[in-house]
């Protein structure tokens, strides 16, 4: 095989949670020309990663785009073999776009199917590699990030340093946590001697100020990062608290020690952030994100910050945040 094509569109986290996928392609076409195909606010970290020799746009227009349509049609053909990391309806109908080449997905025709009906009750990380042994592949390295950590700004933060992810997609607001829950958690982290960090999206401005607002010692870097930059400032994160969201898996990715708060919006068994080899991260879910209390989130910091601050530096947690006998974090299985 000479020309390989990767199809991944997004979102973060499942690009993310893809690396290990990438990384078998890779070792299995050590001398083929691999492509990734791709939407544009990814393209940026997939131009750092060292599994790809070009990357190819996919502005996933509309159907009716018939100018669009015959470039992504130019941009499928002459392929060798293609692996489908998406399997979404629209990227299998991607199969016939590309003349029908030998392909790994759940296009109807492939020739390497990931022939399970239970594949979508797995996790996201077990159903590609099931995938990819379908398509024949045995050998499964692990994927060297030391190029995540190494790309992008590099903040001049003081150390040690917490990240805090509120943010979550704009039309999903039940997966967000309340933004002054963050607020008192950044103040109780401080306590602790962790400089509280904000990081999201610009449109996510208005939780970082709140958050900045209730914890003046936490710096704001809300709309001030590219994706690249999220790298270097996970590899140097004490730890990091946010919610279901893209950035938690890139962090988690690092092997940095992660709380991710679900909500009954996502299921953590299916799509939970992963560590390096595929390690479960703490994971603490609650059916409305409302209903979280401090107490428990704070119960459930991955350790060793479950303690609490030193007397004469008191928590700014409400005495009722010292909970009895707390509960613990669940894993995702």
């Amino acid at each position: 095989m000479k020309r390989i094509l990767i199809i991944k569109l997004g979102a973060l986290g499942d690009f993310c949670l893809a690396f290990g996928a990438f990384s078998a392609i890779r070792a299995a076409h050590s001398r083929a020309e691999i492509t990734l195909l791709t939407t544009p606010p990814f393209a940026p970290l997939a131009e750092r990663a060292p599994w790809f020799d070009r990357i190819a746009i996919d502005r996933r227009a509309p159907w009716w785009d018939l100018a669009q349509l015959w470039l992504l049609t130019r941009r499928l053909r002459g392929f060798d073999f293609v692996y489908d990391l998406q399997t979404s309806a629209r990227s299998a109908s991607y199969f016939r776009l590309a003349g029908r080449p030998p392909w790994s997905g759940i296009a109807r025709g492939a020739s390497h199917p990931h022939a399970n009906p239970a594949r979508n009750r797995m996790h996201t990380l077990e159903r590609q590699r099931e995938q990819l042994e379908m398509a024949g592949l045995r050998d499964f390295p692990p994927p060297d990030l030391a190029w995540l950590a190494a790309g992008g700004r590099r903040f001049d933060l003081p150390s040690p340093y917490a990240l805090l992810v509120p943010g979550a997609a704009a039309h999903r607001p039940a997966k967000r946590w309340p933004a002054e829950r963050f607020g008192a958690l950044a103040r109780h982290l401080a306590a602790l001697g962790l400089v509280p960090v904000v990081v999201g999206a610009g449109e996510e401005a208005a939780l970082g100020a709140m958050i900045r607002a209730a914890a003046p010692g936490a710096i704001d870097l809300v709309g001030k990062t590219k994706l690249p930059d999220l790298g270097p400032l996970a590899a140097g994160a004490a730890l990091a608290v946010g919610n279901d969201t893209g950035p938690m898996h890139l962090i988690a990715a690092l092997g940095r020690p992660t709380l991710v708060l679900f909500s009954a919006e996502s299921e953590p068994a299916l799509t939970a952030p992963r560590g390096p080899g595929g390690s479960l991260v703490d994971v603490l879910a609650e059916r409305n994100l409302a209903d979280l209390t401090l107490e428990r989130v704070v119960a459930a910091l991955p350790s060793p910050h479950r303690r609490q601050p030193d007397p004469e530096n008191p928590s700014p947690c409400p005495p009722s945040a010292s909970p009895t006998d707390p509960p613990a974090a669940s894993k995702s299985p």
